[in-house]
Order: C-alpha cells, then structure tokens, then sequence
C-alpha cells in the first residue's frame, strides 16, 4: 500500500491535478481526512524546522559581530548559506499552508454534499453539527498559521538585507554596521517564533477536533 501511494503521489504531484488525486488516493482507501490529518502534521514539522533555521541564521549574524580577524568571505558564505535555509523553510511552511487549504476545501465540500444522502434527520443534525465545529477549528487553526506566515516576512527581509550588505562590503565597517540590526532581527525572529508555536498549538487542537468525528 506505501508503495502505491507514493506512485500516485508522484504522479498527480506532476500533473497538479487535485482532484483526480483525492479520488485516486481515496480508491486506494486513503481518504480526504487521512491527507488533511497528514498535511497538518507536515505543516507543524515545516514551522518547527523553520524555527531552527532563523535561530541559526541568527546566530550566524551574532557571531560576524564578534569577528576579530581571517576570512570575512567564509563567514560571509556561512551567513549566506544559513539566509537561503531560512527562505527554503519559510517557502516550505507557505506550501504546507497551501496545501492544507486545498485539501480543507475538497473535504468540506464532500462534507457537506453528503448530508443530503442522509434518510436519518438526526444523524444528519448530528454529523452537520461537526462540520460546523470542525470548521470553525479550521478556520482557528488557518488564521493561526496565517499570522505566523506572516511574521516570517521581516525576518526574511532583515536576513536578505544584511547578507545583499556583506557581499559587497566585506570589511569591518560593514561588520561594525550590522552590529544595531541584531536587536530588531532577534525580536522578530522572537515573534515569528511565537506566532509559529501558537499555530502549532491551534493545528494540535484541530486534529484532536478531527480526530473526535
């Protein structure tokens, strides 16, 4: 069964259709819920990944200040190797996002076309309720990484601004200079930070919602 789902993975991935992959995938009993439950999880994994790259990109910045003497080009090399993981992470967590809006929608959608195949007006009533409470938990959990996409933009910014300064100005003026931009960098790392834990509560509380259906 992996074997399977990775083939069609592979495929749809490379024709971007979505809907023929959530048929595909659901042929092979691997159902909109299960995919919106693993998209999440991917999501959670991204923003934690990309923590771990802003504090390092931080850290690498940190150390330039202390910089007493050798190759300003390796150090530079090391800043702008650890600028380019933090934009891959950050692009990782924007496609994550992304992906977990495509799913929601063919789920909701399937949810509540569904309600009509109902002949029970109670089990109706009660399975209409939970798509109403899974999609306010949704929608929460939406706004959350959202909020944090966003705080990862001038973070972004603050790197790319002082790597694109260091490549053409590798002395220790420029070393210098870059001393007052760690203050607002580590605030908004520490705010990207916050924002990105705070997501990832809200993606925990909507997979146990999901998970109660």
């Amino acid at each position: 069964m992996p074997y399977l789902v990775a083939i069609i993975l592979s495929i749809f991935t490379l024709t971007g259709c979505q809907s023929a992959y959530y048929s595909a995938m659901e042929k092979v009993g691997y159902h909109k819920r299960e995919i919106m439950v693993d998209r999440v999880e991917d999501a959670k994994a991204s923003q934690q990944e990309a923590q771990k790259e802003f504090t390092s990109a931080l850290q690498a910045l940190s150390n330039l200040t202390q910089f007493n003497g050798g190759e300003l080009e390796e150090v530079y090399k090391e800043i702008n190797e650890q600028y380019q993981e933090s934009e891959k992470a950050a692009q990782e967590v924007r496609d994550r996002i992304a992906a977990i809006e495509d799913v929601a929608g063919a789920l909701f959608e399937e949810w509540q076309q569904e309600l009509s195949l109902y002949t029970s007006a109670k089990l109706r009533r009660s399975s209409e309720q939970k798509l109403k409470e899974t999609k306010a938990s949704y929608q929460q959990m939406l706004k959350a990484m959202k909020r944090a996409e966003q705080k990862m933009t001038p973070v972004l910014n603050t790197l790319r601004d002082n790597t694109l300064y260091l490549k053409h100005n590798l002395n220790a003026n420029a070393v210098g200079s870059l001393k007052g931009e760690l203050v607002s960098l580590e605030t908004e790392i520490e705010q990207a930070i916050k924002q990105m834990k705070a997501a990832i509560a809200e993606s925990d509380a909507f997979l146990q919602k999901l998970n109660q259906q």
